[in-house]
C-alpha cells in the first residue's frame, strides 16, 4: 500500500521543491503576497473568532438546544403567580424556574461593596445541569444560603475551600456559602450582569401579589417535545389564565433560550464578518493579480516545459502547488494578525455582548484558518494556473514580440479582476459611511441634558440601619448637604434611575376626569423619584411651570413634573400645569398635580424613542411606594463640579463613609462616560466597519496600482513607438488613465447593484439615514473613484518618461 503511494509523495515533494525555489526567485512578489494574505485571513479569523464564540457555539449548559425562555408581553417581566400557574398547569416541559436581577451590599469583608446576583428558583441550576465546583446548590429547606460566583470566590476570599459553611451579609441578612460555580459559569441571558452570588427565591412568598413582576422564566423541554408543541400548550394555558385574571397574560411567547442570548447582536456580527470576507476576496484578487503578472513573466519558461512534454494538468498541479505554500505562508502569518485584530476587537467592544470574552484561537479557530488558507490558495491560483498552463511555446514568443501584458485574455482577466476589488470595496465602503452617517445622526441626538462636568454614583443603602424606610430620606438628605459642601461642588441631586443607564421603572397611570381603562390596559410612564436640584443639576430645561424645591415634602400636596412628550400626548393644545393624574385612582391621596413640564430625555438608549416620563419628589414617594420595601434601597447621586469630575469621587467617597461606614459607593463615573456607553453598540460596529473599508479600500488601491505599474513594464515598447510617432505625453497618460477609470467606474456600477439587496440588512443597526441614502452611495463612488485615479496617475506619469529609443530598442 506504501509502495503505491510513494510516487505520489515524490512527485508532491517535487511540486513542493520547485514551488519554494519559485518563490524565492521573487522575493519582492512573495513578500506582497504573504503580507496581503496575513492581512486578509488574519482579519477573517479573528472575526471568526468572535462569531464562533457568539454566535455557534452551544451554550455551555446540558442539552442547550432544549432550553427556552417564556417572554411575558414583549419582553417585561412577569410575577410569581403566573409562574407558579405555569409551573403546575403546562404540560411541555421537564423543569421550570425564575431568576431575577439582584444588587445587594456585600458587608463584612473589608469595606461593604455593592455587587450584582441573582436571585433563582430551586429549578434553575438543575435545569442548566451545571454542577457546582465546589459544595452544592440550595437546599429546598432553608432560605438564606448563597452560591458565589468562581470570581468572588477568587477576589474576596481567596480561593479558599474553607469557604463552605462560612456566612456572609448579603442586604444586612446573615447568608450561608453552600457552593462555589465552575470558573466561567454565567447564566444567559445575564451575560452584562457577570453575576457574582447565587440566592434561593421562594415564589410563595410573593404569590399573593399578581402585579409584582420582577422575574424571568426558563424551562427544558420534555423529552420528544417540540418547540411548537410547547407554544401551543403555553397559549392554552396563558389565555386560559387571562380570562382569570385579565392583564397578567398577555402575549406569552416561547423562545429558545440560544436566540434571547444573541439577541440582536447577531445581525451585526454577521454584517462584520461578511465585511471581513469582503476584505478576503480582495486580497485574493490581489494576489491574483500578482501571479498573473508572474504567470506572464513566466510564460517561456512555461512553454518550454510543454513542448518537452508536461501535460497540462502537470503545469497545473505544480502551480496550483505554488498558490497553496503561497496561502499557508500568508495563514501561518495571518495567526499573528489575528491574535493582534481579536484583542482590537474585545478592547472597542461594548461589555454586554454574551460569551465574547471566551473567544481566541483554540483548535476550531485554527481549523478554520487553515481550511480558509487552503481555500484562499485554490480561488487566487486557479485562474492563474489555468491561464499559465494554457500558454504554447508560440503565443509566448508572439506575445513577446508584441510586447504585450500577456495577451488580451490576460488583460479581459486583471480588468475583472478590477471590478471585483471596486465591486467589493463599494459594498464596505457604502456600508461604513452609512455607519458613520448614522452615528453622527446618534450623536446629535439632544440628550436632554448636558453631561459635562457631572459625576454620577450609586449609594446603597441595602442592609445598612439607613435602609429603614423611615430612614432613608434624612440619610440621602444629609449625604446631600454633605456632598454641596464639598470644594468644587456646584450643585447636586439624587435620582433612582439615570437617563441612558440602562435601567428604569415604568408606573401605571390615569388621568383625571378621563374613562377608566380596563384592568391589564392602564398606561404606564417611566418614573423618577428626584430630589430637589436635579433640574438644575443635569441642566435639564423646564419648557413650563418650576421645578421640584424643599417645599414638596411629604406633608405637602402631591405633585409631579412630566416631559414634553407625555404633555403633547395627553394634553395636546393645552396647558398641562395644574392637571391631575394618579398612579392609585383608589387613594384619594395619590393624585399628583402637574407643576411642571420637562425637556424630554433619553432614557435607556440613543435610538428609543421617546416615551412618556414621570417626575416624583422623592420625599413624596413613599406615600404610596413604601407597601414594597425595595425601591429606593439604592439611589444615584449626580454632582456638578467646577473642574474635573473623576477628581471629586475620592472625596465624595470618604463624605458618604463618614456618615454611614456600611453604605457602599458603587459605578462612580463622569455623566459623559455613562452618555459614551449608550452609544457602545453602534461605536463598535462602526469601528470595525470603518476598519475593514479602509482596509479594503487600500487593498483595492494597491491592486490597481500593480495592475497599471505592471502594465507600463510591459508595454514600455509599445508606449515609446507611440511617442516616436508624435503621440503626446498627456495624450498616452490620458489614455491610460481613462483605460483604468472605465474599469474603476464599472467596478462601482456592480458594487452599487450588488448593495441594493444587502443594504436591507443594516436597517435594524442604523438611525437617522435608509440603507439606499443616495448621498452616502454617491459620495462613496465619487470617492473611489478617486482612489482609482490617484492610483493610476503615478504609473501613467512613469510611462510618459520612457526614453522612446531605448524602449524600441528593449533596453
Amino acid at each position: 500500500m506504501g509502495m503505491r503511494h510513494a510516487p505520489w509523495l515524490d512527485m508532491l515533494r517535487r511540486d513542493i521543491r520547485d514551488g519554494l525555489k519559485s518563490m524565492r526567485r521573487t522575493p519582492v512578489l512573495t513578500a506582497l503576497a504573504l503580507a496581503t494574505l496575513a492581512l486578509g485571513v488574519g482579519a477573517t479569523t479573528a472575526m471568526f473568532s468572535v462569531v464562533d464564540a457568539v454566535l455557534l457555539r452551544p451554550l455551555p449548559y446540558a442539552q442547550p438546544e432544549r432550553l427556552v425562555v417564556l417572554l411575558h408581553d414583549g419582553d417585561k417581566p412577569t410575577s410569581a403567580a403566573n409562574v407558579l400557574d405555569w409551573q403546575q398547569q403546562t404540560r411541555s416541559f421537564a423543569s421550570l424556574g425564575a431568576a431575577e436581577y439582584w444588587t445587594p451590599n456585600l458587608a463584612g469583608i473589608d469595606r461593604p461593596e455593592k455587587i450584582v446576583g441573582l436571585r433563582v428558583t430551586d429549578e434553575i441550576v438543575p435545569l442548566l445541569g451545571v454542577p457546582p465546583l465546589l459544595g452544592r446548590t440550595f437546599s429546598p429547606t432553608a432560605s438564606r444560603e448563597v452560591v458565589l460566583a468562581y470570581t468572588l470566590w477568587q477576589q474576596r476570599f481567596g480561593g479558599s475551600p474553607a469557604v463552605l459553611g462560612r456566612e456572609v451579609r448579603l442586604d444586612g441578612q446573615p447568608f450561608t456559602i453552600v457552593g462555589v460555580m465552575p470558573r466561567g459559569f454565567q447564566f444567559a441571558p445575564f451575560w452584562a450582569t457577570r453575576a457574582q452570588v447565587w440566592a434561593r427565591l421562594d415564589l410563595r412568598e410573593r404569590s399573593a401579589n399578581r402585579d409584582a413582576a420582577s422575574l424571568r422564566v426558563f424551562a427544558r423541554l420534555r423529552d420528544g417535545v417540540t418547540l411548537g408543541q410547547a407554544r401551543a400548550d403555553v397559549a392554552a394555558v396563558t389565555a386560559r389564565l387571562e380570562r382569570e385574571f385579565p392583564g397578567t397574560n398577555r402575549n406569552v411567547t416561547v423562545t429558545p433560550l440560544d436566540e434571547k442570548v444573541v439577541g440582536d447582536v447577531r445581525v451585526a456580527l454577521l454584517i462584520l464578518f461578511g465585511a471581513v470576507a469582503c476584505v478576503l476576496l480582495i486580497a485574493c484578487a490581489n494576489i491574483a493579480h500578482l501571479l498573473l503578472a508572474r504567470g506572464t513573466a513566466r510564460q517561456r519558461e512555461l512553454a518550454i516545459r510543454a513542448a518537452l512534454g508536461a501535460r497540462r494538468g502537470r503545469l497545473i498541479r505544480q502551480l496550483l502547488t505554488e498558490s497553496l505554500l503561497l496561502a499557508l505562508g500568508g495563514g501561518a502569518a495571518g495567526l499573528a494578525v489575528a491574535d493582534w485584530a481579536l484583542a482590537f476587537v474585545v478592547s472597542v467592544a461594548p461589555a454586554d455582548i454574551p460569551r465574547l470574552q471566551t473567544a481566541g484561537l483554540d483548535p476550531r479557530v485554527l481549523l478554520f484558518t487553515l481550511v480558509v488558507s487552503t481555500a484562499t490558495g485554490v480561488l487566487f491560483g486557479v485562474l492563474p494556473a489555468w491561464h499559465g498552463s494554457s500558454i504554447v511555446l508560440t503565443d509566448a514568443l508572439n506575445d513577446s514580440a508584441r510586447g504585450t501584458t500577456g495577451g488580451a485574455r490576460r488583460r479581459r482577466l486583471r480588468e475583472a479582476l478590477i471590478v471585483s476589488e471596486f465591486a467589493l470595496a463599494l459594498v464596505l465602503l457604502a456600508g461604513a459611511g452609512l455607519m458613520v452617517r448614522s452615528f453622527a445622526a446618534l450623536q446629535a441626538v439632544d440628550p436632554g441634558f448636558n453631561p459635562s462636568h457631572v459625576l454620577s454614583m450609586i449609594v446603597s443603602v441595602s442592609g445598612a440601619p439607613e435602609a429603614q424606610p423611615t430612614h432613608r430620606l434624612a440619610f440621602y438628605d444629609r449625604v446631600l448637604d454633605r456632598v454641596r459642601a464639598l470644594p468644587g461642588v456646584g450643585s447636586a441631586s439624587a435620582i433612582n434611575h439615570l437617563p441612558l443607564a440602562g435601567d428604569r421603572w415604568g408606573l401605571p397611570f390615569v388621568i383625571e376626569g378621563r374613562p377608566q381603562p380596563r384592568p391589564g390596559e392602564r398606561p404606564s410612564a417611566v418614573f423618577r423619584a428626584v430630589f430637589p436640584g436635579y433640574f438644575e443639576t443635569m441642566q435639564i430645561p423646564l419648557v413650563r411651570g418650576r421645578a421640584i424645591d424643599a417645599g414638596d415634602g411629604p406633608a405637602a400636596a402631591p405633585v409631579v413634573i412630566v416631559n414634553e412628550f407625555f404633555a403633547r400626548r395627553y394634553w395636546p393644545g393645552e396647558d398641562p400645569v395644574g392637571k391631575r393624574l394618579s398612579i392609585d385612582p383608589d387613594d384619594p391621596e395619590a393624585w399628583l398635580t402637574v407643576v411642571g413640564v420637562a425637556r424630554n430625555t433619553a432614557r435607556s438608549s440613543w435610538a428609543e424613542p421617546d416615551a412618556e416620563e414621570l417626575y416624583l419628589p422623592f420625599p413624596q414617594t413613599r406615600m404610596y411606594l413604601e407597601r414594597d420595601s425595595s425601591p429606593f434601597t439604592y439611589m444615584t447621586l449626580v454632582i456638578r463640579t467646577s473642574s474635573d469630575p473623576a477628581a471629586l469621587a475620592p472625596s465624595v467617597r470618604t463624605a458618604i463613609a463618614g456618615l454611614a461606614p456600611d453604605v457602599a459607593v458603587a459605578e462612580i463615573q463622569p455623566m459623559e462616560a455613562v452618555v459614551a456607553s449608550a452609544t457602545a453598540r453602534p461605536r463598535f460596529t462602526l469601528v470595525l466597519l470603518v476598519s475593514f473599508a479602509a482596509l479594503a479600500v487600500a487593498l483595492a488601491a494597491a491592486g490597481i496600482y500593480g495592475v497599471m505599474n505592471y502594465a507600463v513594464v510591459q508595454r514600455a515598447q509599445e508606449i515609446g513607438i507611440r511617442l516616436t510617432l508624435g503621440a503626446t505625453p498627456g495624450r498616452v497618460r490620458r489614455q491610460m488613465i481613462g483605460e483604468a477609470l472605465r474599469v474603476s467606474a464599472l467596478g462601482a456600477l456592480v458594487g452599487i447593484a450588488a448593495l441594493v439587496p444587502l443594504a436591507g440588512s443594516m436597517s435594524t443597526l442604523l438611525y437617522g439615514v435608509r440603507p439606499s441614502d443616495p448621498l452616502t452611495l454617491t459620495t462613496v463612488a465619487v470617492l473611489l473613484m478617486a482612489v482609482a485615479l490617484l492610483a493610476t496617475y503615478v504609473p501613467a506619469r512613469r510611462a510618459t518618461r520612457i526614453d522612446p529609443m531605448v524602449a524600441i530598442r528593449g533596453s
